[in-house]
């Protein structure tokens, strides 16, 4: 019984340090990205060009963040978005797994060498000023100070608690019989390693666990790189569940990253034993002790392994992403039309040979943009009308994903923007990008509307509530003139010298304005003669009244995109 109990203590004290060790890193990861803010959204997005830079940021930004999960699920958003071509994910991702090893080196030169366990409340103490301010970026830069000894401090916690491996001889028979089969227990070990990371989701804990182990004699060297083989490969499970919910692209993002770990613990096995032998005679060399003979050689011979193991299958596979780009195309299909939707059709990476011409560019892409927002609206007058929960949810959700695509469109084109405004542009061109500003922004509104109205819709459909057939057939006209009016501005966005759709626009404004007016007296008087009680009326107004700041919003977009006003178009 106390035995059991010993263990039990054991165990919670194990788990308990390896909380606070992953606690400390999500805290440091979190609070880098918020030190960076959009800075990171745009390296991210920007550096994707060449194979090379794409490798250089991700493993910059792994290296910021101290997690690899982190970097490979922001790159799944990102290609989800359209922001980030495949070919520059897998660059990203092949630079986050090299990102990767920093923590084992962490882990091998302080965390099993000194106890920095003294330090860590000093360093709290010194953040404190930073936790209390006021100022964003300063307590950003608290939190990653206590991340960073929490992490320390998990460590410290960890290495106390593994006891040696003599304290359970049971234990050692167990794992010495798992261990002599060769190959097959090589195969065995990396299996228990990647299942072990997509439980935990972070491969940098799982690494340090093996460090402990191998540090106090509980696995070989040769065991021990089979457990980091496999967390290559369970690594990839964060950014394959994230890209679940996303487009297609983003899957073949996730697969790509999924198929590069696992091709390059295929070829490490072919090579394994010669590998080891290499390692095995650097380590003699480098710390005058064999891996498999002394147990305290076998952390930094791990880092040095899962360093060189990253690197090499970065320039193995490089140059071949055009095939892995060919093979997660065949292995995930488009099914359905939405899933290729989310992307920028016009505007490259770069720009144009000049920035006049970029400035066309501009226009063909806000074009695209403009019918992205009125499918969306489409999607709306369908909520509406649906009755089951599992659907009207389902659209929701992609109502919600459209929302969140158009307010990174808008940040994108408006970035592109700023790049062309910094090349030579004529005095004209220059005020165009004035105008280009305020017609993104403006259909980025309508983009924000259409989110409000789907949520005006829920909040109905969620009370059972039954509009009468008046309401909706008042509802259904609103519709019309809106879809009306936005099919006008697409048109207008596309041809900005057609005249007749201009002056079309304004009497469509007019009609919409002059319909929500009539429904909401007509909404007074039906309440008060008790046609439907207050709460319905509430919820239809909302309905209507959210459709006529569409009619408002596009008006803005067309003043925006014929550089006109109200006071001007009669001279077109």
């Amino acid at each position: 019984m106390s035995d059991l109990f010993e263990v039990l203590k054991w165990l919670f004290v194990f788990v308990g340090a390896l909380g606070v060790f992953l606690y400390g890193m999500k805290l440091m990861s979190e609070a880098v990205q918020k030190l960076a803010g959009d800075g990171m959204r745009g390296i991210l997005s920007r550096m994707t060009s060449k194979p090379f830079n794409g490798i250089l940021t991700g493993l910059v930004v792994t290296t910021a963040t101290q997690s690899s999960s982190a970097t490979t699920v922001m790159v799944v958003s990102f290609v989800n978005a359209g922001l980030i071509t495949l070919a520059g994910a897998i660059g990203i991702i092949m630079g986050a797994n090299i990102g990767s090893t920093v923590t084992s080196w962490i882990i091998s030169i302080f965390g099993l060498k000194f106890s920095l366990s003294a330090i860590t409340l000093p360093m709290v103490a010194i953040s404190l000023p930073f936790i209390f301010s006021s100022d964003a970026k300063r307590k950003s830069l608290g939190e990653f100070l206590i991340g960073f000894s929490l992490l320390f401090l998990g460590l410290d916690f960890m290495t106390d608690s593994i006891p040696d491996v003599s304290q359970f001889p049971e234990v050692l028979k167990i794992i010495a019989s798992w261990s002599s089969h060769g190959y097959l227990s090589i195969i065995l070990f990396a299996l228990i390693g990647a299942v072990f990371t997509m439980i935990a989701q972070a491969s940098s804990a799982i690494m340090a666990v093996t460090l402990f182990m191998c540090n106090k004699g509980w696995i070989g060297f040769d065991m021990a790189v089979a457990l980091v083989m496999g967390q290559n490969i369970g690594t990839t499970i964060t950014a394959n569940l994230a890209a679940m919910v996303a487009n297609v692209t983003a899957k073949k993002a996730a697969r790509a990253h999924l198929i590069f770990n696992l091709v390059g613990v295929i070829l490490c096995l072919v090579v394994f034993y010669p590998f080891m032998h290499l390692l095995d005679n650097i380590s003699m060399s480098v710390q005058g002790m064999s891996p498999y003979s002394e147990p305290s050689a076998i952390p930094l011979t791990l880092s040095l392994f899962h360093t060189i193991f990253n690197v090499a299958n970065t320039v193995i596979l490089v140059g071949f992403i055009p095939q892995l780009i060919k093979l997660v195309n065949v292995l995930v299909k488009s099914n359905k039309e939405e899933d290729e939707e989310f992307r920028l059709k016009f505007i490259s990476g770069g720009m144009m040979s000049t920035a006049e011409l970029s400035i066309v560019e501009t226009f063909k892409e806000i074009g695209f943009f403009a019918e992205r927002v009125q499918k969306m609206f489409g999607f709306d007058q369908e909520l509406l009308y649906i009755d089951n929960e599992k659907d009207h949810n389902k659209l929701l959700g992609r109502i919600e994903k459209y929302e969140k695509i158009c307010d990174n469109l808008e940040l994108e084109i408006g970035r592109y923007i700023n790049k062309i405004s910094e090349g030579k542009l004529s005095a004209a061109s220059k005020q165009k990008t004035i105008y280009i500003y305020r017609e993104v922004s403006e259909i980025e509104s309508i983009g924000d509307s259409c989110y409000n109205l789907s949520r005006h819709i829920n909040t109905a459909f969620s009370a059972k509530a039954q509009f009468t057939d008046n309401q909706h057939a008042n509802i259904k006209q609103m519709f019309n003139l809106v879809d009306f009016a936005l099919n006008n501005m697409v048109t207008l966005v596309k041809d900005r010298t057609n005249a007749e759709a201009i002056n079309k626009a304004y009497a469509l404004e007019n009609e919409i304005n002059d319909l929500r007016a009539k429904l909401k007296a007509q909404n007074i008087s039906d309440v008060g003669n008790q046609v439907y009680d207050y709460q319905l009326g509430v919820w239809y107004l909302d309905i209507i009244t959210e459709c006529e700041k569409i009619g408002d919003y596009i008006i803005n977009v067309i003043e925006a995109r014929t550089e006109t006003s109200r006071k001007t178009v009669s001279q077109i």
